[in-house]
Protein backbone atom coordinates (compact mmCIF):
# COMPACT_ATOMS: atom_id res chain seq x y z
CA UNK A 1 0.00 0.00 0.00
CA UNK A 2 2.76 2.42 0.71
CA UNK A 3 4.01 2.19 -3.00
CA UNK A 4 1.03 2.74 -4.03
CA UNK A 5 0.27 5.72 -2.48
CA UNK A 6 3.91 7.56 -3.29
CA UNK A 7 2.89 6.59 -7.21
CA UNK A 8 -0.63 8.29 -6.78
CA UNK A 9 1.25 11.29 -5.09
CA UNK A 10 3.37 11.51 -8.41
CA UNK A 11 0.14 11.01 -10.60
CA UNK A 12 -1.65 13.41 -8.64
CA UNK A 13 1.35 15.84 -8.83
CA UNK A 14 1.80 15.64 -12.37
CA UNK A 15 -1.65 16.06 -13.77
CA UNK A 16 -1.96 19.34 -11.26
CA UNK A 17 1.01 21.00 -13.22
CA UNK A 18 -1.19 21.15 -15.98
CA UNK A 19 -4.33 22.53 -13.86
CA UNK A 20 -6.08 25.75 -12.96
CA UNK A 21 -6.89 26.63 -9.59
CA UNK A 22 -11.20 26.92 -9.71
CA UNK A 23 -12.71 30.33 -8.11
CA UNK A 24 -15.92 30.30 -7.70
CA UNK A 25 -18.46 32.12 -5.53
CA UNK A 26 -20.22 30.36 -2.55
CA UNK A 27 -19.99 29.49 1.66
CA UNK A 28 -16.64 29.60 2.54
CA UNK A 29 -14.15 31.47 4.86
CA UNK A 30 -11.95 33.24 2.09
CA UNK A 31 -12.77 36.98 1.12
CA UNK A 32 -13.13 37.02 -2.51
CA UNK A 33 -14.80 40.60 -3.64
CA UNK A 34 -17.70 42.68 -3.25
CA UNK A 35 -20.85 42.92 -5.25
CA UNK A 36 -24.18 45.04 -4.65
CA UNK A 37 -26.73 43.75 -3.02
CA UNK A 38 -29.45 42.15 -5.13
CA UNK A 39 -33.06 40.85 -4.16
CA UNK A 40 -33.16 37.81 -2.58
CA UNK A 41 -29.80 38.03 -0.79
CA UNK A 42 -29.69 37.28 2.95
CA UNK A 43 -28.95 40.36 5.35
CA UNK A 44 -26.30 38.02 6.85
CA UNK A 45 -24.09 38.21 3.74
CA UNK A 46 -23.98 42.53 3.99
CA UNK A 47 -20.86 44.05 4.39
CA UNK A 48 -22.10 47.04 6.81
CA UNK A 49 -18.85 49.09 7.12
CA UNK A 50 -18.05 48.78 3.22
CA UNK A 51 -21.90 49.59 3.04
CA UNK A 52 -21.97 53.02 4.89
CA UNK A 53 -19.48 55.18 2.65
CA UNK A 54 -22.07 54.29 -0.34
CA UNK A 55 -25.54 54.89 -0.86
CA UNK A 56 -25.58 51.16 -2.18
CA UNK A 57 -25.61 47.87 -0.10
CA UNK A 58 -22.48 45.98 -0.64
CA UNK A 59 -22.29 42.02 0.10
CA UNK A 60 -18.79 40.08 0.84
CA UNK A 61 -18.61 37.05 -1.72
CA UNK A 62 -16.54 34.30 -0.91
CA UNK A 63 -14.86 31.37 -2.37
CA UNK A 64 -16.21 28.58 -3.01
CA UNK A 65 -14.64 25.92 0.40
CA UNK A 66 -15.54 22.13 0.59
CA UNK A 67 -19.03 22.37 -0.51
CA UNK A 68 -19.45 19.05 -1.55
CA UNK A 69 -18.79 15.72 -1.40
CA UNK A 70 -16.99 13.30 -3.92
CA UNK A 71 -17.76 9.34 -2.94
CA UNK A 72 -15.28 7.22 -3.80
CA UNK A 73 -15.66 3.61 -4.87
CA UNK A 74 -12.67 1.34 -5.82
CA UNK A 75 -13.75 -2.26 -6.51
CA UNK A 76 -11.79 -5.03 -4.22
CA UNK A 77 -13.16 -7.55 -5.61
CA UNK A 78 -10.84 -10.95 -6.76
CA UNK A 79 -11.59 -10.41 -10.76
CA UNK A 80 -9.61 -7.04 -9.79
CA UNK A 81 -6.39 -9.23 -8.93
CA UNK A 82 -6.10 -10.01 -12.47
CA UNK A 83 -2.74 -8.86 -14.75
CA UNK A 84 -1.28 -10.32 -17.54
CA UNK A 85 2.07 -9.82 -19.43
CA UNK A 86 0.91 -7.26 -21.12
CA UNK A 87 0.32 -4.93 -18.44
CA UNK A 88 2.60 -4.27 -15.48
CA UNK A 89 0.05 -3.51 -12.74
CA UNK A 90 -2.98 -5.79 -11.33
CA UNK A 91 -6.30 -3.91 -11.89
CA UNK A 92 -6.81 -3.39 -8.50
CA UNK A 93 -3.55 -1.57 -7.94
CA UNK A 94 -4.22 0.92 -10.80
CA UNK A 95 -7.67 1.63 -9.34
CA UNK A 96 -6.60 2.36 -5.98
CA UNK A 97 -4.01 4.39 -7.43
CA UNK A 98 -6.70 6.50 -9.35
CA UNK A 99 -8.70 6.17 -6.74
CA UNK A 100 -5.88 8.35 -3.95
CA UNK A 101 -4.78 10.64 -6.86
CA UNK A 102 -7.95 11.77 -7.53
CA UNK A 103 -8.50 12.06 -3.50
CA UNK A 104 -5.01 14.37 -3.66
CA UNK A 105 -6.28 16.74 -6.50
CA UNK A 106 -10.01 16.87 -4.47
CA UNK A 107 -8.60 17.67 -1.04
CA UNK A 108 -5.91 19.79 -2.46
CA UNK A 109 -9.48 21.91 -4.16
CA UNK A 110 -10.73 22.33 -1.20
CA UNK A 111 -13.42 19.20 -1.53
CA UNK A 112 -14.71 16.55 1.22
CA UNK A 113 -13.78 13.04 -0.08
CA UNK A 114 -15.36 10.00 1.62
CA UNK A 115 -15.00 6.01 0.59
CA UNK A 116 -18.24 4.74 0.02
CA UNK A 117 -19.15 2.22 2.99
CA UNK A 118 -15.49 2.68 4.40
CA UNK A 119 -14.65 6.13 5.37
CA UNK A 120 -16.75 9.48 6.04
CA UNK A 121 -16.33 12.35 3.94
CA UNK A 122 -13.11 14.32 4.97
CA UNK A 123 -11.04 17.52 3.64
CA UNK A 124 -7.94 16.85 5.85
CA UNK A 125 -4.57 16.71 4.38
CA UNK A 126 -3.64 13.26 5.70
CA UNK A 127 -7.52 11.83 3.89
CA UNK A 128 -5.45 9.58 1.44
CA UNK A 129 -3.68 8.35 4.20
CA UNK A 130 -6.78 7.70 5.93
CA UNK A 131 -8.54 6.22 2.62
CA UNK A 132 -5.86 3.68 2.94
CA UNK A 133 -5.89 2.90 6.09
CA UNK A 134 -9.87 2.27 5.80
CA UNK A 135 -8.91 -0.08 2.82
CA UNK A 136 -6.69 -2.42 3.96
CA UNK A 137 -9.36 -2.76 6.76
CA UNK A 138 -11.84 -3.36 4.91
CA UNK A 139 -9.90 -5.69 2.43
CA UNK A 140 -10.38 -8.16 5.18
CA UNK A 141 -14.52 -8.21 5.40
CA UNK A 142 -16.17 -10.13 2.85
CA UNK A 143 -18.26 -7.21 2.17
CA UNK A 144 -15.66 -5.24 1.29
CA UNK A 145 -14.80 -7.93 -1.92
CA UNK A 146 -18.39 -7.12 -3.58
CA UNK A 147 -18.08 -6.30 -6.89
CA UNK A 148 -21.11 -3.65 -7.09
CA UNK A 149 -20.48 -0.68 -5.01
CA UNK A 150 -22.36 -0.77 -1.89
CA UNK A 151 -26.05 0.38 -1.63
CA UNK A 152 -25.87 3.92 0.61
CA UNK A 153 -27.97 6.76 1.39
CA UNK A 154 -26.68 9.69 -0.47
CA UNK A 155 -27.45 13.93 -0.69
CA UNK A 156 -28.25 15.51 -4.16
CA UNK A 157 -25.04 17.63 -5.38
CA UNK A 158 -22.39 14.48 -3.93
CA UNK A 159 -20.85 13.23 -6.78
CA UNK A 160 -19.55 9.01 -7.28
CA UNK A 161 -16.39 7.93 -8.80
CA UNK A 162 -16.65 4.06 -9.13
CA UNK A 163 -13.59 2.31 -10.52
CA UNK A 164 -13.59 -0.88 -11.22
CA UNK A 165 -13.75 -3.83 -13.79
CA UNK A 166 -17.54 -4.09 -14.34
CA UNK A 167 -17.75 -7.68 -15.39
CA UNK A 168 -20.55 -8.28 -13.28
CA UNK A 169 -24.14 -8.78 -15.97
CA UNK A 170 -24.54 -5.17 -16.80
CA UNK A 171 -28.35 -5.32 -15.15
CA UNK A 172 -27.41 -5.62 -11.65
CA UNK A 173 -24.71 -2.95 -12.37
CA UNK A 174 -27.51 -1.02 -14.00
CA UNK A 175 -30.12 -1.70 -10.96
CA UNK A 176 -27.37 -0.11 -8.26
CA UNK A 177 -26.56 2.71 -10.47
CA UNK A 178 -30.09 3.63 -10.75
CA UNK A 179 -30.58 3.36 -6.57
CA UNK A 180 -27.51 5.72 -6.11
CA UNK A 181 -28.57 8.04 -8.44
CA UNK A 182 -32.11 8.31 -6.98
CA UNK A 183 -31.66 11.27 -4.88
CA UNK A 184 -30.11 13.67 -7.52
CA UNK A 185 -26.75 12.28 -7.36
CA UNK A 186 -24.15 12.42 -10.51
CA UNK A 187 -21.62 9.79 -10.84
CA UNK A 188 -18.55 8.67 -13.00
CA UNK A 189 -17.58 5.33 -13.91
CA UNK A 190 -14.12 3.91 -14.78
CA UNK A 191 -13.60 0.68 -16.59
CA UNK A 192 -10.22 -0.79 -15.39
CA UNK A 193 -9.28 -3.70 -17.91
CA UNK A 194 -6.34 -5.34 -18.56
CA UNK A 195 -5.63 -5.27 -22.03
CA UNK A 196 -5.47 -9.36 -22.17
CA UNK A 197 -9.25 -9.28 -21.31
CA UNK A 198 -10.12 -7.60 -24.56
CA UNK A 199 -7.57 -8.84 -26.97
CA UNK A 200 -7.83 -12.48 -25.79
CA UNK A 201 -3.74 -13.21 -27.02
CA UNK A 202 -3.69 -16.52 -26.39
CA UNK A 203 -2.61 -19.50 -28.75
CA UNK A 204 -3.81 -23.14 -28.94
CA UNK A 205 -4.61 -24.90 -25.65
CA UNK A 206 -5.14 -22.91 -22.29
CA UNK A 207 -7.13 -23.05 -19.23
CA UNK A 208 -9.19 -20.57 -18.18
CA UNK A 209 -9.72 -20.02 -14.07
CA UNK A 210 -12.68 -17.86 -12.22
CA UNK A 211 -10.97 -15.58 -9.93
CA UNK A 212 -14.09 -15.36 -7.88
CA UNK A 213 -15.36 -18.71 -8.04
CA UNK A 214 -14.45 -22.46 -9.11
CA UNK A 215 -15.20 -22.40 -13.24
CA UNK A 216 -12.84 -23.48 -15.52
CA UNK A 217 -12.89 -23.56 -19.06
CA UNK A 218 -10.67 -25.23 -21.27
CA UNK A 219 -9.46 -24.17 -24.73
CA UNK A 220 -8.50 -26.60 -27.03
CA UNK A 221 -7.24 -23.62 -29.36
CA UNK A 222 -7.75 -20.06 -27.99
CA UNK A 223 -7.29 -18.52 -31.40
CA UNK A 224 -10.06 -19.78 -32.46
CA UNK A 225 -12.42 -17.87 -29.67
CA UNK A 226 -10.95 -14.59 -30.31
CA UNK A 227 -13.15 -12.69 -32.35
CA UNK A 228 -16.03 -13.86 -30.93
CA UNK A 229 -14.17 -13.30 -27.59
CA UNK A 230 -13.51 -9.83 -28.62
CA UNK A 231 -17.00 -8.96 -29.88
CA UNK A 232 -18.73 -9.58 -26.87
CA UNK A 233 -16.11 -7.75 -24.33
CA UNK A 234 -17.00 -4.67 -26.99
CA UNK A 235 -20.59 -5.35 -26.26
CA UNK A 236 -20.47 -5.71 -22.55
CA UNK A 237 -18.57 -2.23 -22.69
CA UNK A 238 -20.86 -0.40 -24.52
CA UNK A 239 -23.79 -1.63 -22.33
CA UNK A 240 -21.60 -0.76 -19.13
CA UNK A 241 -21.68 2.95 -21.05
CA UNK A 242 -25.13 2.89 -22.05
CA UNK A 243 -26.18 2.03 -18.26
CA UNK A 244 -24.50 5.38 -16.84
CA UNK A 245 -25.51 7.75 -19.69
CA UNK A 246 -29.01 6.76 -19.16
CA UNK A 247 -28.39 8.57 -15.63
CA UNK A 248 -26.64 11.27 -17.10
CA UNK A 249 -23.25 9.38 -15.60
CA UNK A 250 -20.27 9.26 -17.45
CA UNK A 251 -17.87 6.26 -18.36
CA UNK A 252 -14.01 6.02 -19.08
CA UNK A 253 -12.05 2.95 -19.97
CA UNK A 254 -8.78 2.59 -18.97
CA UNK A 255 -6.52 -0.02 -19.70
CA UNK A 256 -3.81 -0.95 -17.41
CA UNK A 257 -0.78 -0.49 -19.82
CA UNK A 258 -1.50 3.05 -20.03
CA UNK A 259 -0.67 6.05 -17.63
CA UNK A 260 -2.79 6.64 -14.94
CA UNK A 261 -2.33 10.37 -15.88
CA UNK A 262 -4.02 10.27 -18.92
CA UNK A 263 -7.40 8.75 -17.54
CA UNK A 264 -6.72 10.93 -14.12
CA UNK A 265 -6.87 14.40 -16.44
CA UNK A 266 -10.04 13.22 -17.94
CA UNK A 267 -11.89 12.19 -14.84
CA UNK A 268 -10.86 15.62 -13.11
CA UNK A 269 -11.67 17.38 -16.02
CA UNK A 270 -15.46 16.03 -16.14
CA UNK A 271 -15.64 16.24 -12.47
CA UNK A 272 -14.77 19.64 -12.00
CA UNK A 273 -17.22 21.15 -14.50
CA UNK A 274 -19.95 19.40 -12.84
CA UNK A 275 -18.29 20.77 -9.59
CA UNK A 276 -18.93 24.23 -10.99
CA UNK A 277 -22.05 23.33 -11.87
CA UNK A 278 -23.50 22.49 -8.22
CA UNK A 279 -22.10 25.55 -7.32
CA UNK A 280 -24.15 27.81 -9.02
CA UNK A 281 -27.14 25.71 -8.39
CA UNK A 282 -26.05 26.01 -4.44
CA UNK A 283 -25.64 29.89 -4.85
CA UNK A 284 -29.32 30.16 -6.28
CA UNK A 285 -30.56 28.30 -3.22
CA UNK A 286 -28.93 30.84 -0.73
CA UNK A 287 -30.33 33.62 -2.68
CA UNK A 288 -33.80 32.22 -2.46
CA UNK A 289 -34.03 32.21 0.99
CA UNK A 290 -36.58 34.21 3.09
CA UNK A 291 -35.26 37.54 5.50
CA UNK A 292 -33.50 38.78 2.68
CA UNK A 293 -32.18 42.38 1.63
CA UNK A 294 -35.32 43.03 -0.59
CA UNK A 295 -38.02 42.45 2.49
CA UNK A 296 -35.48 42.96 5.67
CA UNK A 297 -36.48 40.47 8.81
CA UNK A 298 -39.29 39.02 10.35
Amino acid sequence: MPELMVEASRVAQTVAHGLHGRRRAGPGETFWQFRHAEAGDPLSLIDWRRSASSDRLFLREREWEAAHTVWLWPDLSASMSFKSELSKQRKVDRALIVCFALAELLIQGGERVGLMGMLPPTASRKGVQRMAEAIVAAAREKVARLSLPPQITLSRFNAVVLIGDFLDPVPALAKRLSELAAPGVTGHLVQVLDPAEETLPYEGRAEFLAMEDDDRFLAQRTETLREEFKTRIAAHKSAVADAARRLEWTAIVHHTDRPAEETLLALHTRLSGQLDRFASSGIAAVRSRPSAASGGQQ
